[in-house]
């Protein structure tokens, strides 16, 4: 079996932006983007990079975690607050992703820059983005090459292809084996200078800013 998309994230992230009051242009100004980007992503006419997801969901006040759970946010009304579909995710065990997770059973969402991240389980009520990660040759967290920083714990661990890491002032060449952990508040960017597909095992433990 293949891994499962996930459909509509920029419905998800408008959801929240509506919940919040916040206009499009209000949302873009915070984030540091056009609005015209942020109408294309919650149409699904443009996917975000890493930098944009997290510059969004910091904006929004809400985790990355959240925005696999948009299947179980449809259950609830469009105006009914995030708490609601996530009482509805967890009440659901035919629903619930884990403890085991096979292949097929993983929600993918396919960034821009050439970045792909699957989602390898979830205990509803924590705050962990527990992802297999995908850096395609050429692809990097950030489409402009700017650092990106954003709350939580970053921990990587890289088991394939090479991946640079600038850190700071700093920049490191991750190649399998390698394993990465810091504060995701410091200024950072991954990028694939690669021929091959760089592949992890990321997390990012507390990185909730509601």
């Amino acid at each position: 079996m293949s891994p499962v998309p996930v459909p509509s994230v920029g419905a998800r992230i408008r959801q929240a932006r509506l919940e919040r009051g916040l206009s499009l242009r209000a949302l873009a100004r915070e984030v540091g983007v056009s609005a015209s980007l942020v109408s294309q992503i919650e149409t699904g006419k443009s996917q975000p990079s890493v930098s944009t997801l997290y510059g969004i969901t910091t904006a929004l006040g809400i985790s990355v975690e959240t925005l696999f759970e948009v299947r179980e946010a449809a259950v609830a009304a469009s105006s009914a607050p995030v708490v609601h579909a996530l009482a509805a995710f967890a009440a659901d065990p035919g629903r619930r992703m884990g403890p085991l997770v096979t292949p097929g059973e993983r929600e993918v969402l396919e960034l821009d820059s050439g970045v792909v991240w699957e989602r390898l389980g979830h205990v509803p009520g924590t705050d962990v983005d527990f992802l297999l990660v995908t850096y395609r040759p050429g692809g990097s967290s950030s489409g402009s090459g700017g650092l990106m920083r954003h709350p939580g714990t970053e921990y990587g661990w890289l088991t394939s292809g090479e991946l640079v890491l600038t850190l700071g002032f700093d920049e490191q060449v991750l190649r399998p084996g390698d394993a990465v952990c810091f504060e995701s508040t410091t200024p950072h960017r991954y990028r694939n200078d690669g021929d091959a597909p760089a592949v992890g095992v990321w997390f990012v433990a507390g990185q909730s800013v509601q």
